[in-house]
């Protein structure tokens, strides 16, 4: 019996330390992200690259069906018209597993998109690379990234504001906050933030 309490409490452990690096997998703020190619609901595909005027991305992995990712959508459009201009456009990418969800399949990405009014690419990571080299867990899951040369350099990882529940008693904007300050050319004061969402349906 003794034993078997002893292997017991080391699968627990073993089970916390694989959990703890998978959460640490992906990028961390300074690391250079990768450019993707992925097929946008136009049907093109896309890359950052074909974005030659930007001075960086709002990178924002999201979906259809989960309810985080609803109460966020008009905020979503609305950090897209904000910052678009100013050289900042959203980049939305659904990560999940149409299998696991069928809300999340490409055909109703088509049509999320058309009844929201999307103004901002929304990609399919169908192979779920780009969420996993990211280290996206949630959706929404933001990566601010800056144009820095030939590179691109992750700046702030995290949620979009302190409260996805309520926007009118958002008191801290994340996102708003880091590109501003990248703007201003100042220092990014909150560089993480945790990604409050539905979990990504993995393969």
């Amino acid at each position: 019996m003794k034993n078997l309490s002893k292997l017991g409490v080391l699968l627990c452990l073993l089970l916390i330390s694989t959990s703890a690096t998978l959460l640490e997998e992906g990028y961390q703020p300074g690391d250079k992200a990768r450019d993707f190619n992925l097929k946008n609901i136009d049907d093109k595909m896309v890359s950052l690259k074909d974005f030659p005027d930007a001075k960086g991305f709002i990178v924002i992995f999201t979906c259809n069906h989960c309810p985080f990712s609803k109460m966020y959508e008009d905020r979503i459009i609305a950090l897209d018209a904000a910052y678009k201009e100013k050289g900042y456009p959203v980049i939305a990418i659904n990560p999940n597993d149409p299998v696991k969800q069928p809300e999340d399949s490409f055909d109703k990405m088509i049509v999320r998109a058309k009844d929201k009014g999307f103004t901002f690419p929304y990609l399919f990571d169908e192979t779920q690379e780009i969420a996993k080299t990211y280290g996206a867990t949630n959706t929404p899951h933001t990566f601010v990234l800056e144009k820095e040369s030939n590179d691109l350099i992750v700046r702030y990882i995290g949620a979009i504001d302190n409260n996805a529940k309520a926007a009118n008693e958002v008191s801290t904007k994340y996102v708003e906050s880091a590109v501003d300050a990248l703007l201003a050319d100042k220092e990014i004061e909150k560089k993480r933030a945790k990604a409050i969402g539905c979990t990504i349906k993995w393969k």
